[in-house]
């Protein structure tokens, strides 16, 4: 039997499910979200399909906690064997396109803002004082899928001083203290064009794949710190092109090089490392999305490891990796279901999520004001 804050989460689910919302595509989910919110009483704002509702009760000299999830989903995988479209609840399996990734996160969020809210509103001004007061900030933000420049990127400069976020993608409930970045390096090994037949020319593809050999290699030394949470730096070469025919030695080799970087080494700093040990030319396509991590011993951690959770550093990006404040990543599910046939979230993942959720913010002012 579940209560009522968990019901209306899954009945709010089952309806977003229902309403198609692929990266780029999230206005109908965003006015689903608008609506809801404002039949709750609150005054959400919105900038494209982002929506966001602050503190009613909101004041400059408290700090800042965010609340997000983003409201976009991937293409459905192949495999399915329901309708990715359709909130088929069977048990307590909850199947749908997002559920898991992050419509559990997304619904829980909500829930403990709305208890915050009724909380507070039925407080006075000096009870609230009492209990080491914050502000609180929920976000359904909208293009995390694509880490596009119209989801939270956009809105992040609209909101108030943020102190701390929470981020309720798909970790099993156990508290990702670190999250990798990502750099996607375009690599260029130049030669010089000549004769397959005879000794001429100078091959670019030899070029390349001697830098190819010194990414893959992990003894090169191009990075000796290792993450406590997220080990070292991986750098992968994922594409690679070259030649126009089979008997013209190639002037050029162009490959890809995907690079997951961690809380030791920014992407700028990995980029100029890299420049300097490679012969290719290197153009990164963008330095914004950076790894993330918090201190061994922040207070929030340090809360979590007293409920039995265990933190852990996270391979998979999120919207942290645009934040430039400090965040956990922390919500129901699994990643591992995230982008899979058949996705599901248990609603029983959804209670518990909303149950740790309210516990870390009956705590919030205190760590909040221990961290800062």
């Amino acid at each position: 039997m579940t209560d009522e804050r968990t019901s209306e989460a899954v009945e709010l689910l089952q309806r977003l499910i229902q309403t198609p919302s692929l990266s780029r595509e999230e206005s109908s989910a965003a006015d689903l979200i608008e609506r809801f919110l404002r039949q709750k009483g609150l005054e959400p704002q919105r900038s494209g399909n982002n929506v966001w509702v602050v503190s009613q009760r909101f004041c400059d000299d408290w700090p800042t906690l965010l609340l997000n999830a983003h409201i976009d989903t991937v293409k459905p995988a192949q495999g399915w064997t329901r309708d990715p479209f359709v909130a088929t609840l069977e048990g307590d399996r909850l199947y749908g396109l997002g559920a898991n990734d992050c419509g559990g996160g997304l619904v829980a969020l909500m829930q403990v803002f709305l208890r915050h809210e009724m909380t507070t509103a039925a407080q006075t001004a000096s009870e609230t004082a009492a209990q080491m007061p914050f502000n609180l900030i929920y976000l359904a933000s909208a293009e995390e899928e694509v880490s596009g420049k119209n989801g939270i990127e956009s809105v992040l400069p609209q909101l108030p001083h943020i102190d701390f976020a929470i981020v309720g993608e798909p970790t099993g409930l156990q508290p990702a203290a670190a999250e990798k970045g990502l750099m996607v390096i375009d690599a260029t090994a130049h030669g010089r064009a000549g004769h397959a037949a005879r000794n001429e020319g100078d091959n670019a593809i030899l070029h390349a794949l001697r830098d190819i050999q010194l990414l893959s290699d992990p003894a090169n030394g191009l990075f000796p710190n290792v993450s406590p949470l997220l080990g070292p730096v991986k750098t992968t070469v994922t594409m690679i092109q070259a030649g126009s025919q089979h008997n013209v030695i190639p002037d050029a080799c162009t490959f890809v090089i995907d690079v997951r970087s961690t809380d030791q080494y920014g992407n700028e700093q990995i980029l100029n490392t890299l420049q300097q040990s490679l012969t290719s030319e290197l153009h990164a396509r963008s330095l914004r999305l950076a790894p993330s991590g918090l201190p061994a011993d922040h207070p929030l951690l340090r809360l979590c490891q007293s409920l039995g959770l265990k933190p852990f550093g996270s391979p998979t990006l999120s919207d942290q990796a645009l934040m430039r404040f400090p965040s956990l990543k922390l919500g129901p599910g699994e990643s591992a279901r995230s982008h899979t046939a058949d996705e599901y979230i248990c609603v029983s993942e959804i209670a518990a999520a909303i149950a740790l959720y309210s516990q870390l913010l009956d705590r919030a002012g205190e760590w909040l004001a221990k961290s800062l």
